[in-house]
């Protein structure tokens, strides 16, 4: 077991018990084992009866994860993109629970930093890191916008969207073009000779 085992797993219970739906989801699962890979990191918990997770216990997984290692910055951007990149195999009904669950599970940052910095303080930092995170993905989107209008525009590395209508046309043509050769050609073999 790596020694971030644990760390995880309580931080993992920490958002838990904040959420008593999950929890409520989680309990049917007692003493079921998930293992979850994060690019080289390894985590296996089971389920408790209290709907949390326990780092104890060593039974085979009912439930295998498989994250990229960029998990951790999609999850940034947003919770939806890791988990159309997770892998997931093992039983259907506690997975379609996880998955339900990490995809809905959310943590209230403001909450935990209030009793160590104060309420506006907390307040503030999590308001300016919202707004940080929304200006970065604007940044990251209109960065791609441009990258793209360059390459296409540019560059020409890209085809542009009358580029690419045009030759989608070009192909139709070519298609019935085809289409119609094939009957004349049928049209001559059945043609008697002279």
């Amino acid at each position: 077991m790596m020694p971030l085992t644990p760390l995880l797993g309580a931080a993992l219970n920490h958002l838990l018990q904040g959420a008593e739906w999950a929890r409520l989801r989680l309990r049917p699962f007692a003493g079921q084992s998930l293992a979850l890979e994060l690019g080289p990191l390894s985590l296996h918990l089971t389920a408790t009866a209290e709907g949390l997770f326990s780092s104890q216990g060593a039974a085979a997984p009912a439930v295998s994860i498989s994250l990229p290692a960029s998990a951790p910055l999609l999850a940034l951007q947003d919770v939806d993109l890791v988990m159309q990149q997770a892998r997931i195999s093992g039983n259907a009904e506690f997975a379609e629970t996880l998955s339900f669950v990490f995809r809905n599970l959310d943590w209230d940052v403001e909450a935990d930093l209030a009793p160590l910095l104060g309420d506006i303080l907390a307040h503030r930092l999590v308001s300016t890191g919202r707004s940080l995170q929304r200006h970065l993905r604007q940044a990251s989107l209109n960065m791609a916008a441009n990258l793209s209008e360059y390459a296409r525009d540019e560059a020409g590395l890209l085809a542009s969207p009358a580029q690419m209508q045009g030759f989608s046309q070009q192909l139709l043509t070519l298609r019935d073009d085809v289409a119609r050769l094939e009957k004349r050609l049928q049209h001559l073999e059945r043609s008697p000779q002279p």
